[in-house]
């Protein structure tokens, strides 16, 4: 898979973990496992788009 494909899965991913975020919230249940997943996820986003900036 190339960088591009695997920027845009991650920030899908994203996108998805947050509305689940927001009705879990809405619900009172447990957050913190799904902010630890958006941590992980914002800091391969930030390294693949680190590794395309070297790329180019």
């Amino acid at each position: 898979m190339d960088l591009e494909q695997q920027l845009q899965e991650l920030k899908m991913d994203y996108v998805r973990l947050q509305g689940d975020l927001e009705k879990r919230e809405s619900t009172s249940q447990q957050v913190d496992p799904l902010i630890q997943q958006l941590e992980q996820i914002e800091n391969q986003i930030a390294d693949v788009r680190r590794q395309l900036q070297e790329n180019r």
